[in-house]
């Protein structure tokens, strides 16, 4: 196997090596070849390709850190054949959270989210991807 080194805040690494002793992992390169594996597979899905798509993600960072919130309203604007909707607010003391939802192909929303996952000084990123073009007995009205 080839030897990677990482970069990373030594509370990230430290957060590893517990989780790998709490869930029986034989170390931290267990731990992040599982992680790898699952990020490379998330938008692998084959039930989801070629359908119509809606996505949510959320976006929580900093306010002082106003890099991100640059960085988000670039996004939306190159994104705006995707991006239906997109709301900011203030949530506690410190910090915005962006909320986007997408509408678009597998590909397109895997790109805005690989995209907001590249922006620098995010504290959280979480998102939702569902088709839209099945929805059950509502299907059935076209």
């Amino acid at each position: 196997m080839t030897v990677v080194s990482v970069s990373m805040p030594e509370e990230l690494l430290n957060r590893i090596d517990q989780f790998a002793d709490d869930h029986g992992y034989t170390g931290r390169s267990e731990v992040l070849r599982e992680a790898s594996r699952n990020l490379l597979g998330e938008f692998e899905d084959k039930k989801l390709e070629d359908r119509d798509l809606m996505g949510v993600v959320t976006v929580v960072f900093d306010y002082e850190t106003t890099s991100v919130e640059e960085k988000m309203m670039h996004l939306r604007h190159e994104h705006e054949d995707i991006v239906a909707s997109n709301f900011h607010s203030h949530v506690g003391g410190h910090h915005c959270m962006e909320l986007f939802v997408l509408e678009g192909s597998l590909e397109e929303i895997s790109t805005f989210v690989g995209k907001i996952r590249a922006t620098k000084d995010t504290l959280t990123i979480d998102y939702s991807v569902l088709p839209v073009d099945d929805f059950g007995p509502l299907a059935d009205m076209n």
